[in-house]
């Protein structure tokens, strides 16, 4: 856990489904040499951390089912091109983050392959294990609610065995028991292993409210204590963000031994804001919430996102409006917190549900050269997104207003600050008007977005009148000053004081 406010925390992160980033051998399969070969364009976009979806060896496309932690997915590269893949992020000032699944394995796991030989196995403590009586006579449901609301069969038979397993997500993703201190022990090597003997920067950390299963899950927090202790007597500089995807009274607890937590609860209204074009309340609902967060932890980081690879594209979510993916972008970049961009949400790619259609190929270019071709897209192909070799040359294109927007955040002290949210409401009387202060010492911002598709007139209250220089407008004025008090449809206003203050 962060303990010193002085510690760099990257202010963009950007996560990449690594299957489908960039291909650098032409195999059809993003690789770990793809993503080397992109680290200048990360850069210039402005991205300081880097968030990797699984790289290690695992039978399924995702790779969210580990079969071995000290190696990488073959498909994907080596350790020395990992090697090389981290020394030139770093060179360029980008982290990286490794997810790390350790809720469960893959059945394939030599430790799983272990435990399935009986009850007297040394690996058979390092997974759950009941009769069907025992499962009864606890009480436990054999149908529970995975995090994306689907209904799931969590006990799976073992052939032979008069015993079940436990695997919340999937027959082929076995969870792993963490009363067991061998355990425990082999997560304390992975991390090592990780964090010194190859140099991440630190882990995103997957399904973390399901570390223990749902008739434990109050000794979840107290594996994170163990974990984060591990963390911080091993590299303690070193970043921990954690999906815990629940609401904001169940995550809060979780800051106070992780860094960060994503905000789903954030995710889902911005989401439904823009769709629907009317205010919620968001910005009192955060400050709400960040004061929940600092009850256990006042250095708590934010991590805010539109969507992830488990979400439908927030493209899709608002039908391919090219102003309404604008105006969430808009919005995301200029809340508090640490900011996460799924890769192409810069380029505006779609993609709904199932989950390989959300993780499309990234469309480079027309010729498609680097463009990963492991899946048969459905929803981002030339035909419905432009590429970003298009893009660039546009200065209107979705991926330019997400490059604006990134350098306005990193140039503006009022829009960059994580630590200790600098945010409270501005209430314009209009639900259909999105506008809160981002107070600084040196210079206080206002952002006003209009969510409608009409142009809006607003009136600023008596002491923030002096308001009207223009910092950054997605609608082109006419002068740095606001000459007139409205807002034109879909778009955002970020002004500060004509005195400067």
């Amino acid at each position: 856990m962060i303990t010193d406010k002085s510690d760099f925390i990257p202010r963009v992160c950007y996560e990449i489904f690594v299957r489908s980033f960039c291909d650098s051998n032409g195999d059809g399969i993003g690789d770990l040499n793809g993503i080397y070969s992109k680290l200048d364009y990360l850069a210039d976009l402005g991205v300081e951390a880097l968030w990797l979806t699984p790289v290690h060896p695992s039978p399924s496309y995702h790779k969210y089912d580990v079969t071995n932690y000290y190696e990488i997915e073959p498909e994907f590269g080596t350790l020395d091109d990992f090697r090389k893949l981290l020394h030139g992020a770093h060179e360029r000032g980008i982290k990286i983050y490794l997810d790390l699944i350790i809720n469960h394995t893959s059945v394939l796991h030599p430790w799983f392959l272990e435990a399935t030989k009986g009850p007297e196995n040394a690996y058979r403590n390092f997974y759950w294990w009941m009769t069907q009586p025992q499962i009864e006579e606890l009480g436990i449901q054999e149908r529970e609610t995975s995090d994306d609301s689907q209904e799931v069969y969590p006990w799976h038979e073992n052939a032979g065995d008069p015993e079940k397993y436990y695997g919340l997500f999937y027959k082929g993703m076995p969870d792993l028991n963490y009363h067991s201190e061998e355990l425990r022990g082999e997560i304390e090597k992975i991390i090592r292993y990780w964090l010194l003997d190859i140099g991440v920067d630190g882990f995103r950390l997957d399904a973390a409210r399901h570390i223990y299963p749902e008739w434990e899950k109050d000794r979840s927090i107290e594996f994170w204590q163990f974990f984060s202790k591990v963390i911080k007597d091993t590299k303690p500089d070193a970043f921990t963000v954690a999906e815990v995807w629940a609401q904001t009274e169940e995550v809060a607890p979780y800051f106070k031994y992780l860094d960060a937590t994503f905000h789903f609860d954030l995710s889902f209204a911005l989401q439904r804001i823009v769709a629907q074009e009317r205010d919620e309340q968001i910005v009192d609902k955060l400050v709400a919430s960040y004061a929940l967060f600092q009850k256990y932890n006042p250095l708590f980081v934010d991590a805010i996102m539109l969507t992830n690879h488990d979400q439908d594209r927030v493209a899709s979510v608002f039908g391919n409006n090219a102003d309404k993916i604008k105006l969430a972008a808009s919005i995301l970049l200029t809340l508090p917190g640490q900011p996460y961009m799924y890769y192409g949400e810069e380029i505006g790619m779609l993609g709904t549900k199932p989950d390989p259609y959300i993780r499309e190929p990234f469309l480079w270019s027309d010729e498609g050269a680097e463009t990963t071709r492991w899946i048969n897209p459905q929803f981002t192909t030339n035909n419905t997104v432009r590429p970003l070799s298009e893009q660039t040359k546009d200065p209107s294109s979705v991926f330019n207003h997400y490059r604006h927007l990134i350098k306005l955040r990193k140039s503006e002290p009022a829009l960059s600050q994580i630590i200790a949210p600098n945010l409270f409401a501005l209430h314009l009387q209009d639900d259909q008007l999105l506008a809160y202060v981002r107070p600084h010492a040196d210079k206080s911002l206002i952002v006003i977005h209009n969510l409608s598709q009409w142009k809006k007139p607003f009136y600023l209250p008596e002491q923030k009148a002096d308001f009207v220089h223009i910092v950054f407008s997605s609608h082109a004025h006419d002068g740095p000053e606001l000459t007139q008090m409205e807002i034109h449809p879909l778009s955002t206003l970020v002004l500060a004081a004509s005195t400067g203050r």
